[in-house]
Parts: structure tokens; sequence; C-alpha cells
């Protein structure tokens, strides 16, 4: 039985790492996020542009990262390995390209490759030199074999990203709350690219469910509902359910009869929200709010706001049933309610912030040029060193997008273990000057996910956690993807 275990054992190691889970999740940034965040900025158009022309578009067109290089006083370019990068206190890094064309007039004149910054290159990952070297290649280029990688050098010093828990987003958690008017509070936080938008429904002594998002704060989600087109009150109670009649919801139906059709519903919403300028510009202004900030990640097109009346409905039914006591109120706590965020995805967040701050660079020095008279090509006006610059500091200091501190630490070197239990580190954002009993306590769903025994005394007890050894982390699916499987599975669609 020894025997077979051990054999089990290699062969489970040939093919997994311990944090291969880190390694994907910095390979799909390469290979799909970073295209993402490109077809978020994909047409740039300036506000001042040569005035004997009629437009003027900057296109981003691809985007890719070739493999770490270091470019030596004398101009030569050639390959670096980590080995050197630690010695010479350099960053090991990797040139990122991206295929920029200018559109005169929505002609395109101009079309050329330009380097916007480097990106730190993860140990292991598919750009990086080390990546699928065997033992004795490993050990020629000044490497330890045995070292699993999943960590970057960053002037010489290695530095590995801490996993950040969060709630999952665009998923509608119903609790008991304690404090405020309601007693219960329906929750989903919208995300969608750069953009996480709380969203919050509850139900005041007068009967009326009040959805609140962004700066919207407490507007009757049936009006929301009339203004995104579902307009019969007959649709929107077949919607919320089909089988049975909520008394909640025909007190809400009652209340806002008298709006007939999506203008006389937007008005309302404007005067809500205290948009005081001529109806029209209200109306627009209040369409774009609804467009770009409700529950952004079903769509910000006019033609997804059906859909997204239809999920309010649904909405208003988990919420009714959870305040009847048909469903248990949501466990915030319970592991299918969290999402880990990974290397690639905080690596994501800063390029995604640091993308537009080089956008408005950009365009500032563009319009700067053009004010003096003259027409300057997008290879003069690219600033390569700022993105650069600002990963580094980022990377180095550990300050983080969105006022977050220590995400990038110093890896621990005291031991084998210690290493591997640095780069299996699970952080979570609560603070901890707060109690917050519930959320460090053991749950049951930890089971084979996170270690039960290693998280340290005192303030952080219970918010710092370590990954099990075993753990593998999924990433994300294609919702094409889910979709066709569950219509191979037998499923009709309704729309």
């Amino acid at each position: 039985m020894d025997s077979y275990g051990k054999s089990l054992i290699k062969c489970y190691f040939k093919d997994q790492s311990f944090i291969g889970s880190d390694i994907e999740s910095f390979n799909n940034l390469i290979e799909k996020e970073l295209n993402s965040i490109i077809e978020e900025n994909k047409a740039i158009e300036p506000t001042i542009i040569p005035q004997n022309i009629d437009s003027f578009k900057i296109h981003f067109d691809k985007i890719w990262v070739t493999k770490p290089d270091i470019t030596e006083a004398d101009g030569s370019k050639r390959n670096i390995f980590p080995s050197e990068a630690r010695l010479r206190k350099i960053t090991y890094s990797a040139p990122i390209f991206v295929e920029v064309s200018a559109h005169i007039n929505d002609v395109q004149r101009e079309s050329l490759v330009t380097q916007i910054g480097n990106l730190p290159m993860m140990l292991k990952s598919n750009n990086c030199h080390l990546s699928k070297l065997s033992r004795e290649e490993l050990i020629q280029k000044g490497e330890d074999p045995d070292d699993p990688g999943g960590y970057f050098i960053i002037n010489g010093t290695e530095k590995v990203l801490v996993h950040i828990e969060d709630l999952a987003s665009n998923r509608v958690l119903v609790g008991k709350d304690s404090t405020g008017p309601s007693k219960y509070k329906g929750k989903i936080f919208s995300e969608r690219g750069s953009f996480k938008i709380p969203h919050t429904l509850e139900k005041l002594s007068d009967g009326i469910f009040y959805l609140s998002f962004t700066r919207v704060k407490r507007i009757p989600i049936i009006v929301i509902i009339k203004a995104l087109g579902l307009l019969k009150d007959e649709e929107i109670m077949k919607f919320i359910s089909s089988g049975k009649s909520y008394d909640e919801v025909l007190i809400n139906l009652y209340e806002f009869v008298s709006i007939k059709n999506e203008e006389e519903a937007i008005d309302y919403i404007a005067k809500k929200i205290g948009i005081t300028q001529s109806k029209e510009i209200r109306i627009e202004r209040t369409k774009e709010i609804l467009d770009k900030y409700l529950l952004p990640h079903l769509g910000i097109d006019e033609k997804d706001r059906i859909y997204k009346a239809y999920n309010l409905c649904k909405f208003i039914k988990k919420y009714i049933m959870v305040s009847n006591g048909d469903l248990p109120v949501d466990d915030k706590d319970h592991y299918m309610n969290k999402k880990l965020k990974l290397s690639g995805d905080l690596l994501a967040d800063l390029l995604r912030v640091n993308f537009k701050v080089l956008v408005g660079d950009l365009l500032y020095n563009f319009q700067r040029i053009v004010k003096r008279g003259k027409f300057p090509s997008i290879k003069a006006i690219i600033r390569e060193k700022l993105l650069t610059q600002r990963i580094d500091s980022s990377m180095a200091t550990g300050n983080w997008v969105g006022g977050r501190k220590g995400v990038c630490q110093r890896i621990q070197r005291l031991n084998f273990l210690e290493t591997l239990s640095h780069l299996q580190r699970v952080v979570s954002p609560l603070s901890a000057s707060q109690e917050n009993f519930e959320a460090r306590a053991l749950h049951s769903t930890h089971l084979g996910r996170l270690c039960p025994i290693e998280t340290p005394e005192g303030t952080n007890i219970g918010l710092r956690k370590n990954l099990s050894l075993l753990t593998s982390i999924s990433g994300n699916s294609s919702e094409e993807d889910i979709i066709k499987a569950m219509k191979n599975l037998g499923m009709k669609s309704i729309w």
C-alpha cells in the first residue's frame, strides 16, 4: 500500500503544483484579461483636434506580452533569467506591446506597434524563461529545481501577491439587518470591468420596496422596473412569481399604478435623485445612469434594459421568500458566496486603473501639441515609462488600487514550508480592529479548502488564513460555454 501511495503522489505532482492555480490565473491575465482591458478602452477621441479635420480617433487594436528581456547600457537587448535579476537587483519583467492606429475622418492613416510598458513576470508562468525546463536545465540556469515559482522579482527582491478573499460579485444575498429601518436587506455587488457597484433592496414601514445603487438612494423598485420597459402590472407580477400572487407586490403595484409609460417613470426617478435641468436633459441623464450603473454586469446598452427588469423581479421574489421564511437567510461566510482574487486578478485591477491613467496622459499630450498648431504622431505622445513606474511602485510598496495595503509582500525564505505557506496565504479585507466574530470563526465549508489550524494569534486571527495544500481554484468560465453545456443537458431557453 505504501508503494502505491508514493506512486500516486509522484504521479499527481508530475502534472500538478501547489500553486498551480495562481500560475494559471497569471497566464489567464496575459492570454485573455489584457485583451478585455484593451476592449474597454478601444477607441479614444480627443476633444481638441486640428481645425482642418472633422474627426480624429486613436484605436488600440491588439495587445501582447513577450518574454522577459533587458536593455543594456550600450542599447543591446537580450533575454534575462531570474538568477541574474536577483544578483543585479533589477526587475524581472517583460515588455507589453500594443498595436495602435490613428483614424482621420474615419479613414485609417497611421498604424504602428509600440511598447507601452513592462509587466513583472511571474516565475514558472508560460511567458517565463523557466517554464517547461527540466531539473538539469533549471540547475544550469542557477535555480532551485524544487522551487515552486508563483512569485515576482522586483528590484532584486522576491515578492508575492497575497490572495484576497472577497464576497462573490453578481450574486443576490438577503440577510437580516439589525441596524437599519428594514428588517431584511438584499444586497448584490454588480461587477463589470473596473466597476463594482453595490445595490441594496429594502422594504420600509410603508410596505414599499426601495432600491439604492451608487448615488441613487431609495427609489421605489417598481418605478425602476417600469423605467426599464416592463410596464404592464400583470407582466411584472408574472415575472416575480407566475404561480403565486404576493400581497406585498400588489401594494407596490397599486401605489404606482398612475405611471403608465417609460418616460413618466424615468422623470419620476430624475426628480427623486435631484436632477433639475429641462425635461429632455433630465430624462437623458437618468437613462445614462440606468444603463451605466444599474446592474452593469448584465450589459450597458439600451437593449439590456429589459433583462435588468427581469432580474429585479427575481430579486424581489427572493427578498419576499426570505422575509416570509420560505427560504433561509444567506450565509455570507459560506464559501459558495466568496471568491478569491489571485495574482492575475489583482494585477488586472492594477493594470485596468493604470491603463486609464496612460490613456488620460496620451490625450493630454496630444491636445497640448495640437494647441501649438502641430499634428503629433502617436509614438511621440505615448510615454512607455508611465505604466512601468506605476506598476513597479505598487509592487514595491504593496499599496494597491482601492486603498488596499500590504497586497504585495516580501517572500519569507526561512525554510521551504514557510515559503510555501506564504505563497498560499489568503487575507480577508475586513478590519482587524473590529470583532467580526462570525467572519473569524471556522466554517464547515472551509473543509478541504482552507487550513483549519494555520492562522495567527491576536487581532488577525481568522482573517489571515492559508489554503489547504491540495486546493485548486477554478477560474472564470464564459457564459456561452455554460449555456451550451446546459442546453446539451436539456435546458430550454424562454427568451
